[in-house]
């Protein structure tokens, strides 16, 4: 009988000289030394990656700016989520050595008999589940580029456009009248803002751990354009039908949770845990919303925001969730810090910058950085949630540069090519903190946890 529950280990070792000495066991090798599976989570420039670029020292702060140059991509994307929208009925052909790239953290999960290994993105605003496979048209041929090949599995099959799992994709090119034998089920997807691909839709065994799952339905990438596309696959967190919690609702009851490291750590790890079993006990929670309009997000009740003591005045108009309109506040895992729209931004900011001392830079995304002798006065930030007040620690508030001399706000507005309906908080400010979705219970919890 499979575990409900699986421990996953993030190792996030983002900006550290490789010059420094490990321990003699290997920390990002693929199976620990007991022989038991190793599945750990991994952010997608870290030591541990096989995406990693150049591997020499680099700042905190250099890597979540080009981290968080991605989020107006995202944002983008978040707001594109809206349901019976049209996809793309046609996807380009990039070019053959085009690098496909998103997502802050991948997990590896083994696919087909025998199993194949991929490092695949965490999503969880996104429902489905898919993979380059081989002969993509448009895929990275990278030294990093992994692709499922079908051909070497036992128990890979196709699935047919009169199959229930085929009716329920996004974007389907099926034909409107039903040949003989079946056609295959296809469908063409955007993701990430500005990429975009095209899929058969299929069936093998996924192995997470020793959780072997048969008949896993997901894409089989056959040609993509773009620039955001995971370059091993994306496994879907959201609540949609072909997302791995709603297939796996038997195995893991629509429970999951996650704890994010702090990124001041050399070798930074944290735990994903699949199932109501090893979830805390103590913990606080506030409900989990579902909007009709963007049904695979997760939303939350955001009713204000402090700034240490000081209740911020923000209209509530651009707080309030609204089901029909997709307006609200959400939380991902794939935007690297949290995000509200401009006039909330802008009061939660001008309160912040009347508690610290000037003067005030900008830097990249963020627009109130200041000399960090002054971050002792920084004052803590507060979402104000239905039932659960969260207290943000300084570290989730505050992104210092490698030499401590500059301390910035870590936040910042919803730029304006992006939907401005949609808070976001961010996967900075989950950092040391346990996030727990009970999605048949329509909750969300929320426990302080040391994650590293």
């Amino acid at each position: 009988m499979a575990s409900s529950t699986l421990h996953l280990f993030f190792f996030l070792a983002l900006l550290l000289p490789s010059t420094l000495t490990t321990a003699t066991r290997d920390t990002c090798a693929t199976a620990a030394p007991d022989g038991s599976d190793d599945l750990s989570i991994i952010p997608i420039n870290a030591r541990c990656s096989p995406f990693a670029a150049n591997p020499t020292s680099t700042s905190v702060m250099d890597t979540v700016l080009h981290m968080a140059s991605a989020d107006s991509h995202r944002l983008t994307y978040l707001s594109s989520l809206v349901a019976d929208k049209p996809n793309r009925t046609s996807v380009p052909v990039a070019s053959a050595n085009q690098l496909l790239h998103t997502g802050n953290y991948v997990v590896r999960a083994r696919l087909g008999t025998p199993p194949q290994l991929m490092f695949m993105v965490l999503d969880t605003s996104n429902d489905a589940v898919w993979l380059p496979c081989s002969g993509c048209s448009g895929c990275s041929n990278a030294s990093t580029a992994s692709y499922f090949n079908p051909n070497s599995s036992s128990t890979y099959s196709t699935l047919s456009c009169s199959t229930s799992q085929c009716t329920q994709a996004r974007g389907l090119t099926c034909p409107s009248s039903s040949p003989s034998p079946p056609s295959i089920c296809s469908f063409n997807q955007s993701y990430g803002g500005d990429s975009s691909f095209s899929a058969s839709l299929v069936q093998d065994t996924l192995t997470l751990a020793s959780d072997v799952i048969s008949n896993f339905s997901f894409g089989c990438i056959n040609s993509a354009s773009g620039n955001s596309l995971p370059p091993q696959g994306l496994m879907g967190l959201g609540r949609g039908p072909t997302s791995l919690i709603s297939q796996t609702t038997s195995l893991y009851s629509g429970v999951f949770s996650y704890c994010l490291p702090s990124f001041r750590s050399f070798y930074f790890s944290g735990s994903l845990k699949l199932g109501p079993t090893g979830q805390p006990r103590s913990i606080r929670y506030t409900p989990l919303l579902r909007s009709s309009h963007r049904p695979s997000l997760y939303y939350v009740n955001l009713t204000g925001i402090s700034v240490g003591p000081t209740l911020v005045p923000v209209d509530f108009k651009y707080l309030t969730f609204d089901s029909s309109s997709g307006a609200g506040t959400i939380i991902d895992s794939g935007t690297v810090i949290t995000r509200f729209v401009q006039p909330v931004y802008e009061a939660v900011r001008d309160e912040f910058r009347k508690q610290v001392r000037g003067p005030f830079s900008t830097l990249g995304a963020f627009d109130t950085c200041f000399a960090a002798d002054n971050d002792n006065l920084a004052p803590k930030v507060t979402l104000h949630m239905t039932s659960l007040d969260l207290k943000l620690p300084v570290e989730n508030t505050l992104i210092h540069s490698s030499a401590g001399t500059l301390a910035c706000l870590s936040m910042a507005g919803i730029p304006l090519n992006a939907n401005a309906v949609l808070n976001v908080i961010a996967n900075l400010q989950q950092q040391n903190l346990r996030i727990l979705f009970d999605v048949p219970n329509s909750r969300l919890g929320i426990a302080t946890e040391a994650c590293n």
